[in-house]
C-alpha cells in the first residue's frame, strides 16, 4: 500500500494541524547517559523526551493503539520514541511495529533513535515500511561528544570520554547511509548546550547534509533536575530562530518541535487527551476491552491476603474473578516444579489461559517476557489482594500507591521539566 508521506506532522508542518501521532512506550532502556537525560521522573504536565507513564509490552502497545483509533479519528503516525532507546531493546521494537503493521496498513510508522545500534535493523525497518527515522546527533567531534554523554554501551562493553563519542558518531554516519540508501526519511535532532556545542551546530548541519538527512530540528537544551547540565539553562528562542535561519543554508529546519513525551498522543503540541492516558494504564494492567475470553486474575501469595510472593517461589497461584463486592476466590491452582528453565514457565502460562493477568511481588525477565508472549499482563505491585483486585476488576488499573515503578507526582506540580520533588 502506497503511504502518504506528507502526513507526517513532525516532518511537515503543514500536517500538525490536522494529523495526530502516537507514541508507544515499548523501549525503556538506553545504551547512552547523555548528561541532559534523566528518566527517572514521570508528571503528567511533564512534556519531554525520556517521560512516559506506563511501558508498554508489544502486544498490549497493539491493544492500546486498536482502542485509541476508536476517539483519535485523525491519527495518521505511530511511532516509537522511548523512553529509552528503541534498538537497545530491539526485540520488542520490531515485534511492536510487526503488530502495528498487521493492524495498520495505512499508517506512517516512524522510530527516534540515538543512533549507536539501529544500523543492523534497517532491512527490517524498511520491509516493515517504517517511513520516517529520527536520530539525536549532538555532535560530530569526539572532543565535543565526550562533553555532552556519560558513556556509551556497546553490548558489554562500557565505553567513556572521547572512545565513547567517536564510537556513537562512526555508528550514527553508517545509520545514516543505510536508512537513505533503504529510502528513509531522516530527520536529525540536536540538542543545542550553552557554551558546549552552539558554535558546533554549523559543521553537524553540514555533514548531515552530506550524509544524506532530509530536515534538522536543532533544539535549545532543556535543563532537567538531578543531571550534569541541570544549571547550564535555555539558549533564548531570539538566539535559536537565528540559528536555525543560519542552519537553513544547510538542511531545511524544523521550527515546532513540541519535545514530545515517550507517550505523547494526538495533535503535536496539543496535551494528550486524559482518556487515552487512561486506556494506556489499563492496557499496561491487561485490560482488553472484555472480559468474557479471561475472566480471571492469578496471585502468587502465600496465604491469600496479600500479595507478598515472587513468581519464581510460588508454588501454587490463587485465581480469582470479580464478585459482587471483593474478588471472589475461585481455586488454587499448583504452578510446574522448578528447575524447568523456559518450559516451565511456558507450562505455567498454559496452566493460566483463562487469566488476562497475573499479580506478583517480583519476577524474573524471562519469566515475563514467555508470560507476556501469551497474552498474560504481569502486574509487579505488594500488598492486599482484596485492594488491588477489586480496583484491577473495576477500573482496569491498580492503585498507584502499590506500584513503584514510576516516582509519584507531588501535588503542585505545574509541569516545570524537571520533574517533581
Amino acid at each position: 500500500m502506497a503511504l502518504d508521506l506528507t502526513q507526517h506532522p513532525c516532518f511537515n508542518s503543514d500536517a500538525r494541524n490536522h494529523a495526530a501521532r502516537i507514541h508507544l512506550p515499548v523501549a525503556p532502556r538506553c545504551n547512552i547517559q547523555c548528561n541532559y537525560c534523566n528518566r527517572k521522573f514521570d508528571c503528567a504536565n511533564e512534556s519531554r523526551p525520556g517521560v512516559a507513564s506506563a511501558v508498554l509490552f508489544p502486544k498490549q502497545a497493539a491493544n492500546y493503539l486498536r482502542h485509541s483509533r476508536k476517539i483519535m479519528p485523525r491519527l495518521r503516525v505511530v511511532g516509537i520514541a522511548g523512553p529509552g532507546d528503541p534498538f537497545a531493546s530491539p526485540e520488542e521494537t520490531l515485534e511492536t511495529l510487526r503488530l502495528v503493521r498487521e493492524q495498520c496498513p495505512e499508517m506512517l510508522l516512524c522510530v527516534a533513535s540515538n543512533g549507536l545500534k539501529i544500523e543492523p535493523h534497517v532491512a527490517e525497518l524498511a520491509r516493515l515500511q517504517v517511513s520516517h527515522v529520527t536520530l539525536t546527533v549532538n555532535a560530530i567531534d569526539p572532543s565535543i561528544g565526550a562533553a555532552i554523554y556519560a558513556w556509551v554501551r556497546d553490548g558489554r562493553a562500557i565505553h567513556r570520554g572521547e572512545a565513547a563519542a567517536r564510537l556513537l558518531i562512526e555508528r550514527q554516519e553508517a545509520a545514516i547511509r543505510a536508512l537513505k540508501a533503504a529510502g528513509i526519511t531522516v530527520k536529525i535532532n540536536t540538542i543545542v548546550v550553552p557554551g558546549l556545542n552552539e558554535d558546533h551546530v554549523v559543521e553537524v548541519a553540514d555533514k548531515m547534509r552530506e550524509l544524506g538527512a532530509d530536515i534538522m530540528n536543532c533544539i535549545s537544551l532543556y535543563p532537567v533536575q538531578d543531571t550534569p547540565f541541570a544549571d547550564k539553562g535555555e539558549i533564548a528562542s531570539d538566539e535559536m530562530k537565528r540559528l536555525r535561519e543560519q542552519l537553513s543554508g544547510y538542511l531545511p529546519q524544523m521550527s515546532h518541535c513540541a519535545r514530545c513525551r515517550a507517550d505523547a498522543a494526538g495533535l503535536v503540541g496539543a496535551p494528550t487527551d486524559r482518556e487515552l492516558s487512561g486506556i494506556m494504564l489499563a492496557c499496561a494492567n491487561g485490560w482488553n476491552g472484555t472480559s468474557s475470553e479471561r475472566p480471571y486474575v492469578a496471585v502468587a501469595s502465600m496465604e491469600g491476603i496479600l500479595v507478598n510472593q515472587h513468581l519464581g517461589e510460588a508454588t501454587r497461584l490463587w485465581i480469582f474473578e470479580a464478585g459482587d463486592g471483593d474478588p471472589k476466590l475461585v481455586e488454587l491452582r499448583y504452578a510446574p516444579e522448578p528447575g524447568g528453565g523456559f518450559q516451565r514457565w511456558k507450562e505455567l502460562a498454559e496452566s493460566i489461559n483463562d487469566c488476562r493477568a497475573v499479580v506478583v511481588s517480583g519476577i524474573g525477565r524471562r519469566p515475563r517476557w514467555v508470560l507476556e508472549q501469551t497474552g498474560l499482563t504481569v502486574i509487579e505491585i505488594e500488598g492486599l489482594i482484596s485492594h488491588a483486585l477489586g480496583s484491577l476488576f473495576r477500573t482496569g488499573d491498580v492503585p498507584a500507591s502499590m506500584r513503584t515503578q514510576f516516582k509519584a507526582c507531588g501535588s503542585g506540580c505545574q509541569g516545570s521539566g524537571v520533574g517533581c520533588s
